[in-house]
């Protein structure tokens, strides 16, 4: 897998960076699957974009509903033939 795309969040502990996987979008919403890590063995963590309006900045959130998180992984599992991901 190629994980040489990145984003990049400002916290306040500085910045924290994600290598983005793959992307998709369900119902109208914006999803990123991303990797803390370029390693296999990385945690992923699922992101929605929750901005408004198409012209605005991309304002991710993680997924924590698990209903949502699980609809999300099913997805992502469909288009990731290759990637076994595990909740």
């Amino acid at each position: 897998m190629d994980k040489t795309e990145k984003i990049v969040f400002d916290t306040d502990e500085g910045k924290v960076e994600f290598y983005i996987i793959a992307d998709t979008r369900i119902q109208g919403k914006n999803y990123l699957l991303v990797t803390d890590s370029e390693d296999e063995d990385g945690e992923f963590l699922v992101l929605r974009d929750d901005s408004k309006a198409e012209d605005s900045y991309a304002d991710y959130s993680f997924v924590e509903d698990d209903a949502e998180l699980d609809g999300v992984i099913k997805v992502f599992d469909e288009i990731l033939d290759d990637i076994d991901l595990e909740v």
